[in-house]
């Protein structure tokens, strides 16, 4: 069974605790925003989700948000408890912005159940 691109929060809700089913927040805020985006997870994030760190995940790159080697990114993910196993539901808290970014990266390393949550944080509230 193939994950739609888009997944609604009723579809999300109805499939959360399942333990193939791994959540990442992939929140960020341009530098201007003066936010800070881990606390914000900290605060408010769907039950269970991961924060994905845009910068973390490429450490070893004097350059913002590089992409990362195909044996960085898979440590990463190990890391935050993720295989190619799961169904990964990605989302930030815009409803489509970084998310999108994440999506991408997870699709080019080969993770073949991936789905961007339509809306965000703001419709899984």
């Amino acid at each position: 069974m193939t994950m739609d691109t888009l997944v609604s929060a009723a579809w999300l809700q109805a499939h959360l605790y399942m333990d193939d089913v791994k959540v990442i927040d992939a929140s960020w805020y341009l530098p201007a925003a003066n936010r800070d985006v881990r606390a914000e997870y900290l605060e408010a994030h769907i039950p269970g989700a991961v924060f994905f760190d845009i910068d973390q995940c490429s450490a070893t790159s004097d350059l913002p948000h590089m992409l990362p080697s195909a044996d960085q990114f898979a440590a990463y993910l190990t890391d935050l408890g993720i295989s190619n196993n799961h169904r990964i539901v990605v989302y930030d808290s815009h409803g489509l912005f970084s998310a999108a970014r994440v999506w991408w990266m997870l699709d080019l390393f080969g993770c073949q159940q991936v789905g961007i949550l339509s809306g965000g944080l703001k419709a899984w509230q």
